[in-house]
């Protein structure tokens, strides 16, 4: 594979080297998991409100509330209408950083447009009642630009950043992949707004002709993790075309490549435009799969109770391989791989860490999983 001088990047094959190498960290404890709450419906995201709570979406348009004791609540009150089809439907969800004050949560979902022939991915903000049992004061803070006739890569994945602004990662909607480059649009990009949905100030193309001042970078496919690293700034994975899934670090203004260059190829096999894998002024990704094994769901490892070689950690989910993923980070390089629960034989479609630092996945399938993975003795 091609790795080009001034831009190092991993591929899963180039990992073999390192894997096989003596270990810069210790050998990872190993991990089981225990199901906390089962029969949920496709669910996507799960948030933590407190007492041992959690908030929940099933993609089909429910939001529901899982107790302490992993009791499964009726769906609340107040959710939007979704277009749930194909990948379509009520997909992220983050609670507030000032959450135990303001009860505000973040969500983004598949908007369907007039008389339901187009979509697009909308980013929502909403009050959590007091009972939990409702929505309150929903209110559509942004909604990609243009809306089309799709049922594919809506991307969805919210990420809030120290200052309260935040980050939506869009999919480019597949048969509109070229808008990936171009300013005049939503489509693969990442776009950041205030929590009132007006446009950063300091975003990086606000007051440039024909840019839409939401966006904050480019060139993106469809990204199906998000998260604020260590580091403060924002990290992303997406899924490339029958390989070339690829995390980055995300970063204002810059333009990430797709569909320019790519390390995947067509469905069904052949290249992708020029067949190009990297191109002067496009951003090499700081690891890539080939073959893909469909990421979805990031989490940086904080604290919790799996040692310390685990801190720093970054955890991604597989839906096609079925397992996790943890990658030992030397700041933004990928020093090391691991495939944790290679039996699990469910679809990881979420990853989160709780406040009481246990890591949590969702399985996606109708009679999908919230998960807790436990740490070995």
């Amino acid at each position: 594979m091609t790795r080009p001088p001034s831009a190092p990047v991993l591929s899963l094959f180039a990992l073999v080297g390192t894997l096989l190498a003596p270990a810069v960290h210790a050998q990872a404890p190993a991990v089981t998991t225990e199901v906390v709450a089962r029969g949920l419906h496709n669910p996507w995201a799960v948030a933590f409100i407190g007492e041992g709570r959690m908030l929940v979406t099933e993609r089909p348009g429910r939001m529901r509330v899982i107790g302490a004791d992993g009791r499964v609540g009726e769906p609340i009150q107040g959710v939007p209408d979704v277009d749930a089809v194909g990948q379509g439907g009520l997909l992220d969800l983050v609670t507030d950083r000032d959450f135990a004050r303001n009860r505000t949560v973040h969500f983004c979902y598949a908007e369907p447009g007039a008389m339901g022939m187009r979509n697009s991915t909308a980013l929502a903000s909403a009050r959590l009642a007091p009972d939990a049992r409702s929505l309150e004061n929903v209110k559509v803070i942004f909604s990609q630009k243009p809306k089309v006739s799709s049922r594919l890569h809506f991307g969805c994945r919210i990420a809030q950043s120290e200052d309260g602004s935040l980050f939506l990662a869009l999919g480019d909607r597949f048969q509109r992949m070229a808008d990936a480059q171009t300013l005049d649009n939503h489509h693969g990009k990442v776009v950041r707004v205030r929590p009132d949905g007006r446009a950063h100030p300091d975003n990086p193309f606000v007051g440039r002709a024909g840019a839409l001042p939401e966006i904050w970078s480019l060139g993106h496919r469809n990204v199906q993790g998000a998260a604020i690293g260590p580091d403060g700034r924002l990290w992303t994975i997406e899924h490339g075309p029958q390989g070339g899934d690829e995390l980055n670090r995300t970063d204002a203004g810059k333009n990430y490549g797709w569909p320019v260059i790519t390390y995947g190829e067509n469905y069904g096999g052949g290249q992708i435009g020029e067949g190009l894998t990297s191109k002067e002024g496009l951003e090499q990704p700081l690891l890539y799969w080939k073959p893909s094994i469909a990421p979805s769901g990031m989490a940086f490892v904080k604290g919790g109770p799996y040692g310390k070689d685990w801190q720093g950690n970054l955890l991604v989910g597989s839906l096609k391989f079925q397992y996790l993923v943890r990658l030992v980070m030397d700041g933004d390089r990928v020093v090391r791989e691991e495939k944790l629960l290679p039996q699990l034989a469910q679809r990881v479609r979420d990853v989160r860490q709780g406040p009481d630092g246990f890591i949590y996945l969702l399985t996606d399938d109708r009679d999908g999983q919230l998960l807790r993975l436990k740490p070995g003795s």
